[in-house]
């Protein structure tokens, strides 16, 4: 396989060579996906269609929702159709699609985690100021913001890492189409463009943590001089589900790529990717619904309304 342009597809990390195992492989995927389908699903809903959640908060909880959506059906669809299929090949094209997607979503979804923790700040600690200061026009730009950065981010990315010529072979070591992965690949010096790239990425993800971090640090200040209890314990209901989310995508994340090369092995690299590709979508949704009573009370109408409307019909259909 001289370069990329002689690439029809890619070959992925298979989870097991025995059918059984595919199969269970399968059924863990299927469950995990139908969780994330559900309670994202769920908060899309709740948010758009409840009056009451319509502040800046759940505006961006809804935006992340779609985010977490789009992270986990770029990759684990096609992983269980290679596995009930018993096959490894994803296209070029395809493998291109997951590289851009991911990079979007994830990065999407960190830009939204940054706004996220600022609309905390404000709330707790400029709260005569939050109605101006997060109006649904500034609400809204933020967030096309962070749309458009990541759009502009994963074009690049995309861009720069398929204009590598990839001479040694066309197996990627992952059950779906990672950069690093896919940088093994090259044959030649230029993938050092795209490890540039990566590190002023680096970069821009260290300085929104930064800005993460000192907004939390002046939240958890101005919550310990809160005088009553109660205050106190409502302003920190507020900011835990938030830290707890951050704290998720950022401790697998950094972990899946700063672990040191001594404990990296095919199948710990396969564990700690799926810990930051698969479950922090499934699990978000339930951390946010733990701490809302807000965000409670919605969902239980819409899966009541669900249940009396799917009721109705089978009525009806009976009849």
């Amino acid at each position: 396989m001289s370069n990329s342009s002689s690439l029809n597809e890619f070959l992925l990390l298979a989870f097991a060579d025995t059918r059984e195992l595919q199969l269970l492989h399968f059924s863990l995927f299927l469950g995990t996906y139908l969780a994330a389908l559900l309670g994202n699903g769920l908060i899309i809903i709740a948010v758009a269609y409840d009056h009451h959640l319509h502040t800046p908060m759940y505006f961006f909880l809804l935006n992340l929702s779609l985010l977490d959506l789009g992270t986990i059906s770029t990759t684990v669809p096609k992983s269980m159709a290679n596995s009930l299929m018993d096959t490894r090949a994803i296209s070029y094209s395809g493998c291109a699609a997951q590289v851009f997607l991911l990079f979007f979503l994830l990065g999407g979804e960190y830009s939204l985690l940054t706004i996220m923790s600022y609309d905390r700040y404000v709330a707790i600690c400029r709260p005569l100021h939050y109605g101006t200061i997060m109006d649904s026009r500034a609400c809204v730009k933020m967030a096309a913001a962070a749309w458009g950065s990541s759009f502009l981010y994963s074009v690049m990315h995309t861009a720069n890492t398929f204009s590598i010529p990839l001479c040694q072979g066309n197996t990627v070591d992952q059950f779906f189409c990672e950069v690093p992965q896919i940088l093994k690949l090259s044959c030649s010096d230029s993938y050092l463009r795209e490890i540039g790239l990566l590190v002023v990425s680096g970069c821009l993800v260290f300085g929104c943590f930064i800005f993460i971090v000192l907004s939390y640090v002046q939240i958890f200040t101005a919550v310990l001089r809160i005088p009553s209890e109660q205050g106190r314990h409502k302003a920190f209901s507020m900011c835990i589900p938030h830290l707890a989310v951050v704290s998720l995508f950022l401790s697998t994340d950094m972990f899946a790529y700063l672990k040191p090369p001594s404990i990296s092995s095919p199948a710990v690299d396969l564990v700690v990717t799926v810990l930051y590709a698969v479950v922090p979508p499934a699990v978000n949704p339930l951390i946010y619904s733990m701490r809302s009573k807000e965000l409670k009370d919605a969902l239980r109408k819409v899966i009541s309304w669900t249940l009396f409307s799917s009721g109705n019909i089978a009525i009806a259909l009976h009849k």
